[in-house]
């Protein structure tokens, strides 16, 4: 802990970071943490798990009032990360007596209201906060904190005109920290609109690239299960994540891998939040799970140990696939990535080798034998106001304030 007591936090955070069982600070909370304190804005690159929930939390944490209304508001694109980040700024928090309200669609209004109330910090998807904002069960007036986490899958998912109107409603005086896997030209044109002489923090990528392997197969597009369940079956150690584009071939290839005896759990946005949450704890029980998703794992989830990582599905570009292989490979330990190419995935492919910064290497396609398979019937996903956090909002109507809805 002398490491953490170098950075000049209170004994109440630091007996907090000690509780959770940190040591010693990662490489983002070191050079983000002291800047924070000075009141500086910070634009950090930083992938998932590598520790910047407290490189933005401690200075919140440290300076935000207990009962004077929400002083601090943290956007996440997702319900998962919203969640994650909730609960460990919770844990670290746990000395200070701060409400920390966590804010989704999905799930009933009431009682977010309710919590609101009474709330210190809020951890939020821009479509919820906006429904808030728009029913006045939500002021920002007093907001002093403004984290936009993981920015540039809101602004993938088509959050960026959601994430102006929210910022506009908090005082201009404020500090903003921006975190961001990649640092684009559309991040940097957020960053200058809305930041003041932000300062810019890169560290090494949370996974050691000198333990990730990357391969990748070109195969026909009628092998391309079965060359998936002849990998599965060969590797049946550690908890692994296969990943697709859509909701009906994550249900495709679930059903298809339980027919031939391979065990796998399917999580996407479609599924309820309960049913969601329930795989969650499964996954971090049994690290022999096999877990097919999408994308919104691969940014929302704090799941570790995982062994390796399928794209079933090619990412769609460098950022999805670094996200997608980030899961493996983290804190020494060794990761496999593998990525089945088909026809249809080679302009996806095309635009992830652009990356020049990414060693895939070409591996032999194996003599296996060809699977049959069920094609599933269209069915469609609902859940409440699912779409209001997780789809572009390029429809909703201007937000006026002074208009009650």
């Amino acid at each position: 802990m002398e490491a953490f007591k170098k950075l000049k936090l209170s004994q109440s955070l630091l007996k907090a970071i000690e509780r959770v069982g940190f040591t010693e600070p990662s490489e983002i909370q070191d050079k983000t943490i002291p800047l924070t304190l000075e009141g500086k804005d910070i634009l950090g690159s930083s992938a998932t798990g590598s520790g910047k929930t407290l490189a933005f939390g401690a200075c919140i944490i440290e300076k935000t009032k207990r009962g004077a209304g929400i002083q601090a508001l943290i956007l996440t694109p997702t319900r998962e990360l919203t969640q994650q980040v909730s609960k460990n700024l919770k844990e670290f928090s746990s000395f200070h007596n701060l409400l920390i309200s966590e804010i989704y669609g999905g799930v009933s209004i009431g009682p977010q209201i309710h919590s609101l109330n009474r709330a210190d910090i809020v951890v939020g998807t821009p479509g919820r906060i906006l429904d808030h904002l728009e029913r006045r069960t939500l002021k920002l007036d007093k907001v002093r904190f403004l984290v936009l986490d993981e920015a540039d899958r809101m602004l993938d998912m088509g959050f960026i005109r959601d994430v102006e109107r929210i910022i506009h409603q908090c005082p201009r005086e404020r500090q903003t920290l921006l975190f961001s896997a990649t640092i684009s030209q559309d991040i940097k044109k957020l960053a200058s609109k809305y930041m003041k002489n932000p300062v810019h923090i890169q560290v090494e990528s949370y996974v050691d690239p000198s333990k990730l392997h990357q391969i990748y197969y070109d195969v026909p597009s009628h092998m391309k299960f079965s060359l998936l369940a002849n990998l599965l079956k060969k590797e049946r150690k550690g908890l692994i994540m296969v990943f697709c584009n859509t909701r009906r071939n994550t249900d495709f290839l679930a059903e298809n891998l339980k027919r031939h005896n391979i065990n796998a759990l399917v999580i996407h946005g479609g599924l309820s939040q309960y049913k969601r949450n329930e795989i969650i704890k499964i996954s971090h029980s049994d690290k022999s799970t096999i877990l097919v998703g999408t994308d919104i794992v691969a940014r929302g989830m704090d799941i570790k140990d995982v062994s390796h990582v399928y794209n079933y599905d090619m990412a769609r570009n460098s950022t999805e696939y670094i996200h997608r292989i980030g899961r493996t490979a983290r804190a020494g330990k060794e990761g496999i990535a593998v990525s089945l190419v088909s026809q249809q995935d080679h302009d996806n492919f095309r635009n992830v080798r652009s990356d020049h910064s990414l060693d895939i290497t070409k591996e032999i396609l194996p003599q296996i034998e060809i699977l049959p398979v069920v094609m599933l019937q269209r069915r469609s996903f609902r859940s409440n106001n699912f779409n209001r956090d997780h789809s572009s909002n390029k429809n909703r109507k201007p937000f006026n304030r002074f208009n009650r809805r």
